[in-house]
């Protein structure tokens, strides 16, 4: 991607026009174009084409699904219809950038009013670390229970207990 992108898009009346007339909160839909690692591109169905990239909306990495990923082509594929919340207009790139995971529940709000510390969970083992253990302990949401534990293996059930859920950085630490 060349140096010229953001001339690129103020040289285009049409999509400037187009993106300046979005509105935070405004639900945008279209198709996949393309899946970068660095993000998802999205041709809307309405408005302009992008002079430089495959797409007018872009969805960064965060904001395709609230569950872990490692590979964005998990989460969508090119060709796939989606449908985003408009967040805001990046006016570096003339894009209209966009969440997907903003129109799904959050799995981790609706674990955290369902469970409180000191409660004892069944979880599934996703990840051993040299700092601890990450523990799947429902759709979409994982713990961690600090210490290096080398008796466990990635997908091995184990019984955790909850020992904080912070809500605000969305974080759930447990203790074995």
């Amino acid at each position: 991607m060349s140096g010229d992108q953001p001339e690129a898009a103020t040289e285009h009346p049409e999509l400037w026009g187009f993106l300046a007339s979005l509105r935070p909160g405004e639900v945008l839909s279209g198709t996949v174009a393309a899946i970068e690692r660095f993000g998802v591109f999205v041709d809307l169905d309405d408005g302009p084409d992008h002079p430089v990239f495959p797409g007018v909306g872009f969805v960064t990495i965060p904001e395709l699904a609230w569950e872990h990923f490692d590979d964005p082509a998990d989460i969508v594929r090119v060709g796939q219809r989606v449908t985003g919340e408009f967040l805001q207009f990046d006016t570096t790139n003339g894009e209209a950038r966009l969440s997907l995971r903003a129109l799904r529940p959050d799995p981790f709000k609706e674990f955290a009013r369902r469970h409180h510390a000191g409660q004892s969970l069944d979880g599934t083992v996703t990840k051993v670390v040299p700092f601890g253990v990450f523990v799947r302990v429902a759709d979409g949401v994982e713990g961690l229970v600090k210490g290096a534990d080398d008796a466990v293996r990635p997908g091995e059930r184990v019984t955790v207990v909850i020992t904080a859920i912070d809500l605000e950085r969305r974080t759930l630490k447990l203790a074995r």
